[in-house]
């Protein structure tokens, strides 16, 4: 495969050039134009980020993105689809109203937000994952697998499960539906905390496959050799009471996220955006954010998401750690460790801050199936 190109520009301004105009050269200047937008419907893949959080992407970004293809004769709107823990945007509503809140409004961003899984998280469409190792049909939110071009915006930062959370992680995780994240997260069957469970039944009236039973105190069971692992009752019950296990490794999980990816660029255009700015240790899922481990780098853009997460890890490993971060903490308590991703000679940031991941599993299965290459050449922009 032909080295792919990733172009950057850097986060240093001036009186004559903000760093909204800044992205807009950037993505021009990475071909973003070569797309046909024509009367297309054009997805913009963005986490809203969780309420209580104040590391997600500023709505100033996706103004520009949605502007550049309004520009370029293309219907845009912002989506994400509904998380599978228990949360503020676990159903549509919930997760409009934390878009809104998080500034993500139709007046500040130029375009719409449609939850791509629908009001409960269970409107998906199964798309065939050819030559998937562990997954052979993707569940993916209906609006994103309906839309004509397909593009993303990330926020670049680490992750708890993953090492790092990049662009394969916001298109594999973020546009599954509830069903498909539990799919990725875990290798069995979603179960009743039955502490939580009212008796309304309303779980039993979605499982089409009797999968449910009540007990004489009016609680639910779910029998697992009945259970497909659709996650249907997940998404329609009201009290948090059914759960998935999330007992799947943390390779298999990173190798589910890159089958998932592909399943939602294969066959269509598709360009990506990443932003490495307020480099927090943990995913923008939380209510909260820790301070960032590394400092900003700046802004990435490529046709190639695979190479485009490459270049933001490698940006990432040049920069000095910030003093009293996690990241700081990670290295002093495992300065002793002889594991070849965790040396601080090796500067793996994303290895170190959470040392029981790999996030070379997830880009090398990425590459396996296709999606990119690690090779890249960084364009700069100024």
């Amino acid at each position: 495969m032909a080295v792919s190109k990733v172009y950057f520009s850097d986060l240093r301004t001036n009186s004559g050039k903000n760093l909204l105009e800044k992205l807009e050269k950037l993505i021009k200047k990475a071909g973003i134009a070569d797309i046909d937008f024509k009367d297309k419907f054009t997805a913009i893949k963005i986490h809203f980020g969780e309420p209580g959080n104040l590391a997600f992407l500023r709505p100033n970004y996706a103004k520009v993105v949605a502007d550049v293809v309004k520009e370029l004769g293309g219907k845009p709107f912002l989506t994400d689809c509904n998380t599978l823990y228990v949360g503020g945007r676990k159903n549509a509503l919930d997760h409009i109203d934390a878009a809104y809140t998080n500034g993500f409004s139709p007046f500040s961003t130029g375009c719409h937000v449609i939850i791509g899984d629908g009001l409960k998280g269970t409107d998906e469409i199964a798309v065939p994952v050819e030559n998937g190792e562990y997954v052979k049909e993707a569940k993916i939110g209906r609006a994103v697998m309906d839309a004509d071009i397909f593009i993303t915006l990330t926020h670049f930062k680490g992750h708890e499960l993953t090492g790092f959370g990049g662009t394969l992680k916001n298109i594999g995780m973020g546009c599954g539906s509830r069903a498909g994240k539990m799919e990725m997260h875990n290798s069995g069957k979603p179960h009743v905390v039955q502490e939580r469970c009212v008796g309304c039944k309303t779980c039993q009236r979605n499982c089409a496959h009797s999968a449910i039973t009540f007990d004489e105190n009016r609680k639910a069971s779910i029998n697992h050799d009945f259970c497909v692992g659709c996650g249907r009752c997940i998404g329609s019950c009201n009290f948090d009471a059914i759960e998935s296990p999330n007992d799947e490794s943390n390779d298999i999980l990173n190798k589910k996220i890159a089958e998932y990816t592909y399943a939602v660029v294969n066959g269509r255009p598709n360009f990506h955006i990443s932003l490495v700015v307020d480099v927090s240790p943990f995913c923008d899922c939380h209510g909260e954010n820790d301070l960032p481990i590394v400092p900003d780098v700046g802004m990435f853009a490529s046709f190639d998401p695979v190479a485009l997460d490459m270049a933001c890890v490698d940006a990432c490993k040049k920069q000095q750690v910030i003093k009293r971060s996690y990241l700081e903490e990670q290295y002093s308590e495992h300065e002793h460790c002889d594991c070849h991703h965790h040396s601080h000679a090796s500067k793996d940031h994303f290895g170190i801050t959470h040392p029981d991941t790999n996030w070379e599993v997830g880009i090398d299965h990425a590459v396996k199936l296709g999606l990119g290459n690690k090779e890249y050449e960084l364009v700069v922009v100024k």
